[in-house]
């Protein structure tokens, strides 16, 4: 639960023009969630290792396509949304920093706070990750019914939008919400990136996967309904803090302070979550030989990959805004998660169903691969332009692994 579902819903509302088309976009999302977490379960069981991404397509496909998605992961999928989650807190706090605190400047102190903590040992950062995630999870909800008991509470005025209102959308600008949406949800598949450290894989990963994106997608669907109908659409329309803005508008100042601050809570635990998944996946590829043996693990923690992490994030986080990094991560991990489920139906027509089972079949996978690249197809499009960043990440990983395999294949 990070930046997205506390930014979107302001962008797309602005982009579609009435919440109910918002609200479709989040329903819509969380069944392609669904239908790729139970395509990452079967693979995540199969292959049983760290690496997310990387692993899946190196193993199923081919080692080139495989360092392809492990580079999208360290230059726009892990690094892109560490920067996003960052970026998204500061403009939560913004009226609430000092002269001397700049947006920036608090954005790479979270991420430096999140990689000292993950890069000492694994076990106190992993419990430090939960209690806060716990709590998290307890005031959103509580954020939730409050939310919703002042809508129901309130004396009906004519001022809160209807789903209805507003012409049908677009397809472009119902595709671009939707990758942003699916940004929102792609933490669906951050269990696989350190599923070989999991104690039974077989067992904990699919179910891991399966209920932890059924209760986001709960979560999501009633915050989205109590912020999009807090308040008239043009007030919360293109709002970066949409979240804050719609409390202010139920409870006054006090309420939106206080959604401020359990947002700046999320926002973080999403920063400290990535910032020790993601080096995995860089480390596992120097176990490979695909990147520098330095980013390998040196004891419990993978600490080179760590710092690598959050250099590159600090970097992106002052290079790009909020709205263009939101664009060009959503195109490109959902590009990279239907490469994956491409590997899954390939590996599973060299091996058998028996020995890679997909809960649903391989219906489940083919829905999630076709819907998916409509998707992308549709939203580039309608951003070629917006996607310069993405498309470039993707043209230079491939130029990069043709000589990162060679290398890898004489070292052996």
């Amino acid at each position: 639960i990070g930046a997205g579902v506390f930014t979107t819903s302001g962008f797309a509302l602005a982009d579609l023009g009435a919440p109910g088309w918002v609200l479709l976009a989040w329903v819509v999302g969380g069944a392609l969630a669904v239908l790729g977490a139970l395509c990452y379960g079967a693979l995540a069981a199969y292959l049983r290792e760290s690496g997310g991404e990387y692993l899946f397509l190196a193993r199923t496909v081919h080692p080139r396509v495989g360092f392809v998605a492990g580079w999208i992961s360290l230059f726009a999928g892990f690094t892109g949304a560490i920067a996003v989650a960052a970026e998204a807190t500061a403009a939560y706090l913004a009226d609430t920093l000092p002269a001397w605190l700049s947006a920036d400047l608090l954005g790479s102190l979270l991420i430096l706070a999140a990689g000292l903590l993950h890069a000492v040992r694994m076990a106190p950062g992993a419990w430090i990750q939960n209690v806060a995630v716990a709590v998290k999870l307890m005031l959103l909800t509580a954020m939730v019914i409050a939310g919703a008991w002042a809508i129901l509470g309130a004396e009906p005025s004519g001022a809160a939008p209807s789903p209805e209102a507003g012409s049908a959308p677009g397809w472009g600008a119902f595709a671009t919400s939707l990758m942003w949406i699916s940004l929102s949800y792609s933490g669906w598949n951050a269990a696989v990136y350190v599923a070989g450290e999991a104690r039974d894989p077989r067992r904990d990963l699919p179910r891991a996967l399966l209920l932890g994106t059924g209760a986001v997608i709960a979560l999501y669907l009633v915050w989205n309904a109590v912020v999009l109908f807090a308040a008239p659409a043009d007030t919360l329309a293109g709002q970066p803090d949409v979240a804050a803005v719609a409390a202010e508008a139920l409870g006054g100042a006090g309420w939106a302070d206080a959604v401020r601050i359990v947002i700046a809570l999320a926002l973080w635990t999403s920063v400290s979550s990535m910032v020790m998944v993601g080096p995995r996946v860089y480390a596992q590829m120097a176990e490979d030989g695909a990147l520098p043996r330095w980013l390998a693990f040196r004891g419990e923690t993978p600490r080179a990959s760590i710092m690598l992490q959050v250099t590159l994030s600090i970097a992106l986080l002052h290079a790009y805004d909020l709205r263009e990094q939101l664009t060009n991560l959503g195109w490109i991990l959902s590009l990279c998660t239907a490469m994956a489920v491409f590997g899954l139906l390939r590996e599973r027509a060299r091996v058998g169903a028996e020995r890679l089972p997909i809960v649903g079949g391989a219906a489940v996978a083919w829905v999630f691969l076709l819907a998916t690249l409509g998707l992308t197809a549709i939203a580039f499009q309608a951003n070629p332009g917006d996607l310069a960043y993405a498309t470039g990440v993707l043209v230079t990983g491939a130029l990069a692994s043709f000589f990162s395999v060679r290398s890898a294949a004489a070292a052996g």
